[in-house]
C-alpha cells in the first residue's frame, strides 16, 4: 500500500495509486449547501489536501473522482476559474512579504474573462500572523491588509461561486473577518468533525491489512495493535460528544514504517506556540483543569491572558467534556503521543 505521507495534491494521490480516505461527500455537501466557509484544524491534519480536492472538483476533473462518494452525488460537474492562495508558501518577515501574495482585482478580471463565477481557496490564512507574533507593528499591518482583502470577497459576492479558507487558528476572527459576516465557521460543526483526519471506521475500512502487518512486525495481535493505535494517535474532538479522530500524519507514518513513534510531535513545536507558553508561564496541571466557554475557545485574541485556546486550536489539547448547564468546555490531551511529548517538552 502506498501511503500519501506529506502529499497534499489530490491529483497525485489519485493518479499515482496512493491510498485516499474518501472525504468527497463533505466537499459535495459544502458546495451544494453554502458558499463561504472557514475551517480551523491543527497542522498536518489534511487541510491542504482538502483544499486540493476542492480545486479538482471545481475544475470538473471527473476522472479523479471515479469510485468516490461524490461521483454518485454530483450530476453537473461545472467548471469554474480557481483562485488558490497558499499563504503557507513563504516567510513573512516584512511588510512587502504579504503584498506579494494578495492580488487585487483578480476576482473581477477572472469573472469578466470567463463569464463564470470564481472559486476562492485560501490555505493557511493565518500564517503571516503566526509568524509575526511578538512583532506588534507587523501584526497590525498584516491584520489591516488581510481585513481589506477579505472585505473584497463580500463586495464581489455576485461573482463568487464558493470560498473556503483554512488555518490552524481562528486568529482574530472578529478583526480580520469582521467585514465577511456571511462566513460560515465549520470548525465546531459536528457534521464536519471528520472532514480532516481519520475516524475509527475509516481506519478499519482502509487500513485493516496494514494494521495486520503492523501487528505482525511488532509481535502483537491485531486487536492489540488497534488498541495501541487508538491510545497513541486517536482522541481528537472538534465538538463535544463526537467520535474521536486519529492524527493522520502519525497514523500513516506508523503504518508505513511499522514503528510506533511520536511522528507528529517530533516534527517540531511551532515558534508561535513556544513564544506564548513562555509568556504565559502556565502550569501543566492547570491546562487540563480550566473550564472554557465557546467564545474563549473560538478565539486566540486573548492569548496573552490565556494560552489554552491556542493550544486547543494547534492540536495539543482537545475537547474532553462539556457542561450543558453552564456551557463550559473541559480540555485535555488527545492521546499518549501528545501528552508524553508535551511533558518532555516542558521539562
Amino acid at each position: 500500500m502506498k501511503y500519501p505521507i506529506g502529499i497534499q495534491s489530490f491529483e497525485k494521490i489519485r493518479t499515482e495509486g496512493f491510498v485516499y480516505v474518501d472525504k468527497t461527500a463533505f466537499v459535495y455537501k459544502l458546495a451544494s449547501e453554502g458558499c463561504y466557509y472557514f475551517l480551523s484544524r491543527p497542522r498536518r491534519f489534511g487541510k491542504s489536501l482538502l483544499i486540493s480536492t476542492m480545486e479538482a472538483y471545481f475544475r470538473g476533473k471527473t476522472e479523479l473522482f471515479e469510485g468516490l462518494a461524490i461521483s454518485k452525488l454530483e450530476k453537473e460537474w461545472n467548471t469554474y476559474p480557481i483562485l488558490h492562495l497558499d499563504l503557507n508558501s513563504r516567510e513573512y518577515k516584512d511588510e512587502s512579504s504579504l503584498e506579494t501574495e494578495l492580488f487585487l482585482h483578480v476576482i473581477d478580471k477572472a469573472f469578466e474573462q470567463t463569464g463564470r463565477q470564481v472559486v476562492i481557496l485560501v490555505d493557511e490564512y493565518d500564517k503571516p500572523l503566526l509568524q509575526t507574533i511578538g512583532n506588534n507593528v507587523l501584526q497590525d499591518i498584516y491584520r489591516s491588509k488581510l481585513k481589506a482583502f477579505y472585505s473584497v470577497l463580500k463586495t464581489q459576492d455576485a461573482k463568487i461561486r464558493f470560498a473556503f479558507l483554512t488555518g490552524v487558528t481562528k486568529f482574530g476572527k472578529v478583526s480580520v473577518f469582521s467585514d465577511l459576516n456571511n462566513l460560515t465557521d465549520i470548525s465546531f460543526d459536528r457534521r464536519y468533525s471528520a472532514i480532516c483526519g481519520v475516524t475509527e471506521a475509516e481506519l478499519h475500512e482502509y487500513f485493516d491489512a496494514s494494521v495486520a502487518e503492523l501487528a505482525d512486525v511488532n509481535g502483537m495481535t491485531k486487536d492489540e495493535c488497534y488498541g495501541q493505535l487508538k491510545l497513541d494517535y486517536d482522541g481528537y474532538h472538534f465538538d463535544w460528544n463526537t467520535p474521536g479522530i486519529y492524527n493522520p500524519f502519525s497514523l500513516l507514518n506508523t503504518l508505513s514504517s511499522c514503528q510506533f513513534r511520536d511522528y507528529w510531535f517530533e516534527t517540531g513545536t511551532p515558534t508561535f506556540l513556544v513564544h506564548q507558553l513562555q509568556k504565559a508561564n502556565y502550569r501543566l496541571d492547570e491546562m487540563t483543569e480550566e473550564k472554557l466557554t465557546a467564545d474563549t475557545l473560538n478565539s486566540i485574541d486573548i492569548m496573552d491572558e490565556n494560552p489554552l485556546p491556542l493550544l486547543y486550536q494547534s492540536g495539543y489539547l482537545t475537547i474532553k467534556d462539556y457542561d450543558t448547564e453552564f456551557k463550559f468546555y473541559t480540555l485535555g490531551f488527545p492521546n499518549r503521543e501528545v501528552r508524553e511529548g508535551f511533558v518532555k517538552y516542558l521539562q
